[in-house]
């Protein structure tokens, strides 16, 4: 849901992170999150080949690891708001820990 209100609506996003949503750098941005958590979560939903969403697992964890360090990067930086850079930083580490839960060993019959 973020992605796709990142790609259509970045302004919306931006103000509800806190951030100055006048800024075109930080839209162009938000599309970038936007286009890619999109994919990602396509990719998800319509594989059919276990192989094919393990690697997009694995993708996704190193994408989301990167988004929670640049925003918690920004943030010390004063780049980003204190708010907006915790509000992105949480929700990335979020993505994260999805994206590990579901490539945790399952047990038991299949």
């Amino acid at each position: 849901m973020n992605g796709v209100a990142a790609l259509l609506a970045p302004q919306v996003v931006a103000r509800r992170l806190g951030a100055d949503a006048s800024q075109p750098a930080l839209v162009h941005v938000l599309r970038m999150f936007g286009v890619r958590t999109v994919f990602i979560g396509a990719e998800l939903l319509f594989l059919q080949d276990p192989d094919r969403i393990a690697q997009a697992l694995c993708v996704g964890t190193v994408i989301h690891t990167s988004d929670a360090l640049s925003a918690a990067a920004a943030g010390r930086r004063g780049t980003l708001r204190p708010r907006a850079a915790v509000a992105a930083t949480a929700i990335s580490t979020v993505n994260v820990a999805l994206t590990l839960v579901a490539q945790w060993p399952r047990r038991g019959p299949r």
